[in-house]
């Protein structure tokens, strides 16, 4: 989930390591449904259209709400990638959206384009942005799909999820040792 053109199909990419998987452009809003990916066995990543300016008409920009409240509901629903360009930080948009979420889900945030970013830059997105999720169910890292930065921690994060429950009603969080193993 995320802004338009913050990086969302780029990161879809990079994480399952599949060039080409997500359709991506340098046009925002150009992801236009839910785009389901399956990655195995009752295993799928979802590619969600982003808020803020869209190229898509207005009756059908009004059709993702329902979709997306009905995507929050699924009981399979392991976890949220939230993906922010780190040039911009959390938005009141981004924020909004963690707010809608952190109570049900665990969350895992990602700062798109750090690539685009200077090192001092980068820390000080990273500490401003673990800060503005302190006390939230949520996790934050610097990622760029182009550079590769973040990807492997990125992988971790979603195996962790993808994992199967070892007990009804009881998750486990350990990563699996090899990430290139998800896709």
């Amino acid at each position: 989930m995320g802004r338009s053109n913050a990086g969302k199909s780029s990161a879809i990419n990079a994480i399952v390591q599949r060039r080409g998987l997500a359709r991506t452009s340098k046009t925002p809003g150009r992801t236009r449904l839910l785009n389901f990916f399956e990655l195995g066995e009752q295993q799928r990543i979802v590619d969600l259209p982003g808020y803020g300016y869209a190229s898509a008409p207005e009756v059908e920009r009004r059709t993702w709400q329902p979709m997306i409240e009905a995507l929050k509901r699924r009981s399979s629903l392991r976890g949220l990638f939230v993906i922010v360009d780190a040039r911009r930080g959390l938005t009141p948009g981004d924020e909004g959206l963690l707010d809608w979420s952190a109570a049900d889900h665990r969350l895992h945030v990602l700062l798109s384009k750090a690539d685009k970013l200077n090192r001092r830059e980068g820390l000080e997105v990273l500490r401003s942005a673990t800060q503005a999720l302190d006390g939230r169910n949520a996790t934050v890292q610097l990622f760029s799909a182009q550079a590769g930065t973040g990807v492997v921690e990125a992988q971790d994060r979603l195996t962790a999820w993808l994992e199967p429950d070892p007990r009804p009603g009881q998750r486990e969080h350990r990563a699996v040792k090899n990430p290139g193993d998800i896709g």
